[in-house]
């Protein structure tokens, strides 16, 4: 899993997994969601993610071994 944070676009991008995606739908206007052939979720992005989320603090809880 990865989160990024792009600063120059206001732009967070988190990667569940890193499957080929195979369609990417909109959640609403700054949301988009990329989903693989079998329909699981890979990846969320939020636009404008300063004022929609707390890009200022991450807290990892319950890491898999």
């Amino acid at each position: 899993m990865k989160v990024k944070y792009f600063e120059d676009t206001d732009t967070l991008y988190i990667e569940f997994r890193s499957d080929e995606i195979a369609e990417s739908r909109d959640l609403d206007e700054n949301t988009v969601l990329d989903v693989d052939a079998a329909g699981n979720v890979c990846a969320i992005t939020f636009e404008h993610a300063s004022t929609r989320t707390d890009v200022s603090s991450l807290t990892v809880e319950g890491i898999a071994a």
